[in-house]
């Protein structure tokens, strides 16, 4: 366990869901709760029968029957309300990481994303509320901080639902946080896969939208952890957001093909040059809880305690080109090699 561990989690003898399972993050949140937990059962929540089929097959070979026999694999959609609340009979706790997330298609296809990550969160939380489910979490990204595409302002407006629908839980209890960070190393639609393909292929050159260009990046062990840890710490209404490193993608690029050219591809549609994931007007409402930041709900209409952490200072803001704490391009190819995090820290610059 990496610097997210989870410290005040108890999840034996719940009754676990979470949306989009089969997706890169599902299926390592499932590996990690299997490993560490003696869930009473474990559901997978998705709507790709072959991708299901071929977990069920993998999570047999690594655990074994007696594990396995905690997994329930549900086909559904959210933005089937129906059948999302007849899979939410009797669950204590939903992870929603359903989600249309690629930007591009975003862009061309705006009323498929807005199906079902916005309608779609308010979906869930529907059949959350129906159901008295106790706790839920939400998987957002840095991209619903001051969106400038589409995937991200659904993300925020995903956000804003969970946040909102603490005030409607009413004497149900269901509490509603989410979790906000940027890229997962290695995750389906990163660039670092991307080159590795091309470096592969034997390309001559590699493709960079700006040399300006900086992410935050998570691992997959990291990202999982970090739903955990704030799954065990949330009051309810809040948008946790870890202390990540940044990196730039010429170093990513540099240090993956050294001597290789690259060719500047322009920015795509909706793409910006950095990320963001705590903006001036949030960071008013932010506190620091030393591993992570949480942005503190603006409207309270429920009994809460707020979480006990250091306030901000005025004008404070957290982006990936502002970030103190950086990647070199030599640890990000450490992770996707090796699967440990080797960072170096510098000034920004």
């Amino acid at each position: 366990m990496g610097r997210f561990a989870p410290t005040n989690l108890d999840l034996d003898g719940k009754v676990i869901l979470i949306t989009g399972g089969t997706g890169s993050f599902g299926r390592r949140f499932i590996e990690t709760v299997l490993t560490r937990c003696q869930p009473r059962k474990l559901i997978v929540y998705s709507r790709d029968e072959l991708k299901q089929s071929e977990m069920q097959i993998d999570l047999a070979e690594r655990f074994g029957p007696e594990k396995l026999s905690a997994m329930r694999f549900f086909l559904g959609d959210v933005r089937d309300r129906e059948r999302l609340t007849l899979a939410l009979r009797g669950v204590d706790v939903v992870i929603h990481a359903a989600a249309l997330k690629q930007v591009p298609a975003a862009e061309y296809n705006p009323s498929e994303c807005i199906h079902t990550n916005v309608l779609g969160a308010e979906n869930v939380v529907w059949a959350c509320l129906t159901n008295r489910v106790k706790q839920v979490v939400a998987l957002s990204t840095d991209k619903a901080c001051n969106p400038v595409n589409l995937y991200g302002a659904t993300k925020l407006a995903s956000d804003k639902t969970f946040v909102a629908a603490n005030n409607l839980s009413g004497d149900i209890g269901t509490r509603f946080s989410v979790v906000r960070y940027g890229n997962v190393v290695g995750s389906r639609g990163s660039v670092a896969p991307l080159f590795q393909r091309l470096i592969a292929r034997g390309a001559t050159e590699l493709p960079i939208t700006d040399i300006r260009m900086t992410r935050f990046w998570i691992t997959l062990n990291e990202g999982v952890d970090f739903v955990l840890s704030s799954l065990g710490v949330m009051h309810g209404g809040e948008i946790f957001v870890p202390k990540i490193p940044s990196m730039k993608m010429t170093d990513l690029a540099a240090a993956m093909a050294p001597g290789l050219p690259i060719k500047v591809v322009g920015i795509r549609p909706g793409e910006k040059l950095h990320e963001m994931m705590i903006g001036v007007d949030d960071a008013r409402t932010t506190v620091d809880l030393g591993d992570r930041y949480a942005i503190e709900p603006a409207f309270v209409e429920y009994r809460r305690d707020p979480l006990a952490g250091g306030k901000l200072d005025e004008g404070f803001s957290y982006a990936s080109d502002t970030n103190t704490d950086w990647l070199s391009g030599e640890g990000l190819l450490a992770v996707l090699n090796e699967g440990g995090p080797q960072r170096r820290r510098r000034a920004a610059d």
